[in-house]
């Protein structure tokens, strides 16, 4: 079997934990199961590698842990503790769907380093290919950078680049990036389409997610290391059912940064 990408689009899904919890303080299998029946329906045309969050937001649901004095050690053992649980429910949901699923635990470094990069791509290709879900964290034990950074935001930008992935989709808690107006007199008028990453940054409001560390900023950056790479981000609200056919269907709200070749005003389309 060939071990090089396939002739289905290839999708990197990044989903916060605030999506995996439907904001609540526990992991939502119903989520979890709404993004495997999708990936079911797709899946002659696209091919997804899935960034997940929400290893920490599971923990805090078994366990409330002493701290030793310095709050990311805790965050960094809680990650520890829920992450064979994310990954539990991710394989018993998919299993039911018929869908295969495995791990990857990747550090920032991975990506800065050559034979590493080498290897994260001949890994994906080959799970992809024999058709298993790779299910791509951040090795929290040993790093910090999910936590400081932002969600696995730019981890997911990172992997999509590397992997030559077509499409990035950010799966949040808003119908995409809203203009600033529009949140400072709370119509929320979603930026359809853009080009410009400047222009993004211009329009956000400064807030932080519930129970991720992300936000809109750490978005937009993902968003900037993807159009470098020539690979379009859609930010879609993944608190919906259905949200990816949707939004690949063009019914559902949601923002598009454009590849640098491409050239759209906001609000187009």
């Amino acid at each position: 079997m060939a071990m090089g990408k396939s002739d289905r689009k290839r999708i990197v899904l990044k989903v916060g934990s605030n999506v995996l919890t439907k904001e609540t303080d526990h992991i939502s299998r119903g989520k979890i199961e709404d993004i495997g029946r999708q990936i079911v329906a797709l899946q002659n045309e696209y091919e997804f590698v899935i960034v997940s969050s929400g290893a920490i937001a599971v923990a805090k649901q078994f366990v409330n842990l002493e701290s030793n004095g310095k709050e990311i050690n805790v965050k960094q053992a809680l990650a520890s503790i829920g992450q064979p649980h994310l990954m539990r429910i991710f394989q018993e949901s998919y299993r039911d769907l018929g869908l295969l699923t495995s791990q990857c635990l990747l550090s920032y470094s991975d990506f800065e380093r050559k034979q590493s990069k080498k290897n994260i791509v001949n890994t994906i290709n080959v799970l992809v290919a024999n058709h298993y879900i790779p299910i791509i964290n951040e090795n929290d034990t040993v790093a910090t950078d999910e936590i400081q950074f932002g969600d696995n935001d730019k981890l997911a930008a990172l992997t999509a680049s590397l992997i030559e992935a077509d499409l990035l989709v950010i799966a949040t808690n808003t119908n995409g990036i809203c203009t600033k107006e529009s949140v400072e007199n709370n119509t929320y008028q979603t930026i359809n389409e853009v080009n410009d990453i400047e222009l993004l940054e211009n329009e956000i409001v400064a807030e932080v997610s519930t129970h991720g560390t992300g936000g809109m900023k750490s978005k937009i950056e993902a968003a900037r290391i993807a159009q470098e790479a020539n690979i379009e981000t859609w930010v879609v609200n993944g608190l919906k059912d259905n949200f990816m056919i949707d939004v690949i269907q063009n019914k559902a709200s949601f923002t598009k940064i454009m590849r640098k070749g491409s050239f759209y005003l906001e609000g187009e389309g």
